[in-house]
């Protein structure tokens, strides 16, 4: 699947006061459990597609990577919306996380982790050059490096402006 590549360099603008960053991930400890690891793994799908069907759960956008440690990389507008999602009967997370809980927690087969940052739109700095649309720009708003943007200093003392 081919991406537009943006040449020239770009930068990311939340416009939001802050952004809620979470990393989710699983580990396969024991590869030749390959039964139980996918069964971890497929949980992941139906989530992501739950929520691309529901922007007002608020995950903004993410970015995935593939290994014998996997990782999820997300977007959220605020901790509450990602808090909300994780505790809701109705979405596809707290069966799986409840079944994971039951049959593999403990067993050693499948590693599982996650990191929630609440970083604030002034302590974000990011860059992509000759890179297609990706991660927080990607999530939020992919725009040019421009005056007050170009040096990174420039980009971390960035403030949004105010949501009104």
């Amino acid at each position: 699947m081919a991406q537009e590549v943006f040449p020239g360099r770009f930068t990311a603008d939340p416009e939001r006061e802050s952004v809620t960053v979470f990393l989710i991930g699983m580990r396969a400890n024991r590869w030749w459990k390959l039964g139980t690891v996918l069964r971890v793994a497929s949980a992941m799908p139906r989530m992501l597609g739950h929520l691309a069907a529901n922007p007002d759960a608020g995950m903004l956008g993410s970015e995935q990577w593939f290994g014998r440690t996997t990782m999820l990389l997300s977007y959220w507008e605020s901790p509450e919306h990602l808090r909300r999602f994780a505790a809701d009967r109705e979405s596809p997370h707290l069966g799986p996380w409840r079944r994971f809980m039951k049959e593999v927690a403990g067993s050693g087969d499948v590693g599982v982790w996650h990191e929630t940052y609440q970083v604030p739109a002034s302590g974000i700095e990011v860059v992509y050059n000759g890179m297609p649309e990706f991660g927080l720009a990607k999530a939020t708003s992919h725009v040019p490096v421009g005056p007050g943007s170009n040096t990174a200093k420039q980009r971390m003392g960035h403030a949004a402006a105010p949501r009104r």
